[in-house]
């Protein structure tokens, strides 16, 4: 693209930190331009599409496989393409925020694919979302390294991982940057930085540009996906079909969808993930009004449940069925010093991932390094030799509407113990996420926004329906908020009580607590700085 031809001008709103030119050139700024001004109006229709949705299914509009697509389902012919380069064998992923310290240690993790996630494990301060794309532009030209306040260096190995950038959601806006005096869509900034600076790049390191797409609800929105990717590979003279993209089924009406996800981006298609977690929050978000959808405490909704059973098999039939890998869920245990504490937990990640290799998924998610090799060692038990197991086409599924949507078959009030957890993960993740950090260990487990959406959506639920009272959740909300300070005096606790209140504690449930946090907390500590 050259200088020359610039013509759709994206204005930089926030002050421009260490290297940050090398990201936000002339021309990187216009190709996000042109993708903006090609798509942000598509964007913000799927997105009032959204909201249409909720209110038909909120007024008891059934949900169901859609049967103006029967035909797509129907087809036996169609398949995706075939696994791209460096995408073949994803028996190990892990994922995680592109910083510099991540960055280092997911590609020499032993793991076959990093997920650099700009999207629930990266708050999205002007720092981070610009520092991680200069954290991958040095990866990519194996520049990158590390070193620790004590002195330990960590560089690159030889074997590293394959990348795969997931991009914020459709819902989101990055109020840094502007186009038409519009903030410009956040995935197109986290996808168009990338795309313009690191595309070419990976292709000459023999992969190419992958991405991982969050928290699609339809057709239509991986429909949009695969529009831009032909747009933004014809802008740059990149061969069509060299990008690649595996989204994730974490929303409800995504898993009503997967065929028609699958056909709209077969060119481009890596396949579908399990996002269990969101899914989980997809599903209360949207079903919350429901007593028949009551969910227990989280640590008790396990995969076993039977309509997170029906959800991941029907995920391996539909993409074994068009030759997609299926990639499993996130084992969050961080491994600590308690060895009988840590022998339990592993033992949990290893039956975990056992159940997913034996049903037939091609690979599975972890969050930290030291689960590498317990993920590792179980898929290569099924797998052996064998990159995937593609082969096996699950046609003993059969999956129905009723299976999955059959939650009451494990719905029940929540315990004590359940409610304090929620309001204390809610609150400590909230606290590190105004801080700028996406992703925490909390209580063993790393969290990320999506277990935090979970936390606070089910306080909703059960004071919606009343197997809680307010009072009790004040009372407990007043006590961590003040263990939350004595921890850590430097929290905020003000603004963090108050944002689990805004997002938590009201008649109409807030979809996100994401947009109400950034625009009130990141953009104005930037405008600040400024």
């Amino acid at each position: 693209m050259s200088t020359s031809a610039l013509t759709h001008h994206v204005r930089v709103l926030a002050p421009l930190g260490d290297r940050h030119d090398e990201i936000l050139t002339p021309a990187a700024l216009d190709f996000v331009g042109r993708l903006t001004a090609a798509f942000a109006t598509r964007r913000l229709d799927l997105m009032r599409e959204r909201r249409r949705q909720v209110l038909r299914l909120a007024s008891g509009s059934p949900l169901d496989f859609p049967m103006v697509t029967s035909a797509v389902r129907a087809d036996p012919s169609w398949r995706v393409a075939p696994p791209a380069p460096g995408l073949t064998d994803r028996r190990v992923e892990i994922t995680g925020p592109p910083d510099r310290r991540m960055t280092v240690n997911a590609l020499n993790s032993g793991a076959r694919v990093w997920m650099a996630d700009f999207e629930d494990a990266t708050a999205p301060t002007w720092g981070n979302v610009i520092g991680g794309q200069l954290n991958l532009l040095d990866a990519t030209e194996r520049r990158i390294d590390f070193t620790t306040p004590e002195g330990k260096e960590y560089r690159l190995g030889k074997q590293l991982a394959t990348v795969m950038v997931r991009p914020r959601g459709w819902h989101l806006d990055e109020e840094h940057l502007e186009y038409d005096d519009r903030p410009v869509p956040a995935a197109l900034v986290d996808f168009g930085l990338y795309f313009f600076h690191c595309a070419q790049r990976q292709i000459d390191a023999g992969h190419g540009p992958y991405f991982y797409l969050p928290k699609l609800e339809n057709r239509y929105e991986a429909r949009l996906w695969n529009d831009i990717f032909v747009t933004a590979q014809e802008l740059l003279g990149i061969p069509q079909g060299t990008t690649r993209a595996t989204v994730l089924i974490e929303t409800i009406t995504a898993a009503f969808e997967m065929e028609e996800i699958l056909y709209e981006l077969r060119d481009h298609s890596a396949g579908l993930n399990a996002g269990r977690w969101d899914y989980l929050f997809s599903l209360i978000k949207t079903f919350g009004h429901r007593t028949d959808f009551l969910l227990p405490d989280r640590a008790k909704v396990t995969m076993t449940a039977p309509f997170m059973r029906a959800y991941t098999e029907l995920l391996v039939r539909t993409c074994h069925r068009r030759g997609a890998h299926a990639v499993g869920g996130m084992a969050a245990h961080v491994p600590g010093k308690d060895p009988d504490a840590n022998e339990a937990a592993l033992a949990k990640v290893r039956l975990d991932k056992e159940r997913e290799a034996e049903d037939g998924f091609d690979g599975s998610w972890v969050a930290h390094p030291g689960l590498v090799p317990v993920c590792r060692e179980v898929f290569d038990g099924v797998l052996g030799d064998r990159p995937h197991q593609l082969d096996r086409t699950r046609d003993d599924v059969d999956v129905t509407a009723a299976d999955l949507l059959s939650v009451r078959r494990i719905s029940g009030p929540p315990t004590a113990e359940g409610v304090r957890t929620n309001i204390a993960v809610a609150l400590r993740y909230f606290a590190a996420w105004l801080r700028g950090q996406g992703a925490v260990a909390l209580y063993g487990l790393i969290e990320d926004a999506a277990t935090a959406e979970i936390a606070r959506v089910q306080i909703w639920q059960w004071l919606r329906h009343r197997v809680i009272d307010r009072e009790t959740v004040l009372g407990l909300l007043d006590y961590e908020v003040a263990a939350l300070g004595a921890e850590n005096p430097w929290a905020p606790v003000d603004d963090i009580r108050a944002l689990f209140e805004r997002t938590t504690l009201t008649g109409e449930l807030p979809l996100f607590f994401t947009p109400d946090a950034y625009s009130r907390h990141l953009v104005r500590r930037t405008e600040a700085a400024a």
